[in-house]
């Protein structure tokens, strides 16, 4: 998932820097969904292996 955020992340920066800024707009709205909704499955995910040890 964070390989999909870094992806869009490109797409964004290469959009911006042709001047399509609504395609811009959109790759980094994308990217930024996709990178926050990886730190929340991983802070579930080091919370649920810390509760399973104990």
């Amino acid at each position: 998932m964070l390989y999909y955020a870094l992806v869009f992340l490109v797409i964004a920066l290469v959009a911006g820097v042709l001047g399509f800024g609504g395609i811009a707009g959109a790759a980094t709205g994308i990217a930024q969904i996709l990178f926050f909704l990886f730190l929340a499955l991983l802070l579930i995910s080091v919370v649920v292996g810390l509760i399973r040890r104990t």
